[in-house]
């Protein structure tokens, strides 16, 4: 089935107030969902709704919570996001950071305990839109258990942690969004899989015994399995450091074991800041910037008619599409979302 930005944003918006959000927060919370999957990135759009309500019943997810400031030491700031939904708390924290980093050059800016904070590059866009270089190391805790194996590992030890690192644009060209989970894909988009019947084209996960595989199965019915790291050793050694910065820097904790687990999620994110025209010329520096990405786009492609792409550019190329001709769910996981809007108490 096809839906409209609209139909989406209306869903999400009567979700979140029927759960207690004010009707500025469901309307941030629910924009947030909707570019999400206006962006090709369904794993972090409308389709979380479910879990969101599953949260706000188990009191793991707290509507109409700000933000709260921890510690403000100059360039270096630390929040709280008291469990409250993560596209509110993290917005406001960045827009503290972007505001500090006017005055310093530089903000290293931590947020602890926020809930699920969707789509990272979305914070990069922000800062990137207004200049700003960001740089912003995520991870994962108070999940019933962990799902992305180490390299070498079949059991998993950690979760998606999710980096992103972002620059503002040249003259011509757009900022440079770079935003991916460190395992080879997302753990929502097995979700999506999952309830497509579409199995992956590669073997992105391990199954229960530890064998690679691309059926989703193995993340959606007992016994499951684990997601497997980005470019093996490599993406493992981000895994693990991503969840160190994000864990240890913002005193959020990591997922070892020793830490409570209460079955919802909250993401701990460090981001630093930086203000470009401090370092650069910015003619120059935005200059630079479009030759090195003409530069990048004129290697002959390898497959004929796909051309190089900068990051940040297929999500934009989706954004147009799916505005013009809806976005793409399967009828199981929109069933799903309606039920749950119903549970909250929506009338949908």
């Amino acid at each position: 089935m096809k839906l409209t930005a609209d139909r989406m944003r209306h869903m999400a918006e009567a979700t979140l107030t029927a759960l207690g959000s004010t009707a500025a927060e469901a309307r941030l919370v629910a924009g947030h969902l909707v570019e999400a999957n206006l962006r090709g990135h369904d794993s972090h759009g409308i389709g979380m709704l479910p879990f969101y309500v599953d949260s706000v019943a188990r009191g793991t997810l707290h509507p109409n919570q700000p933000a709260r400031l921890l510690n403000d030491q100059g360039a270096v700031l630390q929040f709280s996001g008291e469990r409250g939904y993560g596209q509110r708390v993290a917005v406001e924290a960045m827009r503290a950071a972007i505001a500090r980093v006017r005055q310093t050059q530089v903000v290293l800016m931590t947020l602890s305990a926020a809930h699920h904070l969707g789509r990272i590059g979305h914070y990069g866009e922000l800062a990137a839109r207004l200049g700003f270089v960001s740089i912003h190391f995520v991870n994962v805790i108070d999940y019933d258990q962990p799902l992305v194996a180490p390299f070498g590992g079949t059991a998993p030890r950690f979760d998606t942690n999710p980096l992103c690192i972002a620059l503002p644009g040249g003259i011509r060209e757009p900022p440079f969004i770079l935003d991916f989970a460190t395992s080879m894909v997302a753990y929502g988009k097995t979700r999506v899989a999952y309830l497509a019947g579409r199995r992956f084209d590669t073997p992105v996960m391990l199954d229960a015994a530890g064998q690679p595989t691309a059926d989703p199965r193995a993340m959606w019915e007992s016994p499951t399995g684990a997601l497997r790291p980005m470019a093996d050793h490599k993406g493992s050694g981000l895994v693990a450091a991503c969840e160190l910065l994000a864990g240890l820097l913002s005193g959020g904790g990591t997922l070892q074991p020793g830490n409570p687990r209460e079955g919802g999620i909250l993401n701990n994110m460090t981001t630093i800041l930086i203000d470009p025209a401090r370092l650069a010329d910015m003619d120059w520096l935005r200059q630079e910037f479009d030759a090195m990405a003409g530069w990048i786009r004129s290697s002959p492609p390898a497959t004929a008619g796909q051309p190089v792409q900068l990051a940040g550019e297929p999500e934009r190329r989706q954004r147009h599409e799916r505005l013009q001709w809806g976005t793409g769910m399967a009828e199981a996981e929109w069933q799903g979302i309606v039920e749950a809007a119903r549970r909250a108490g929506a009338q949908v």
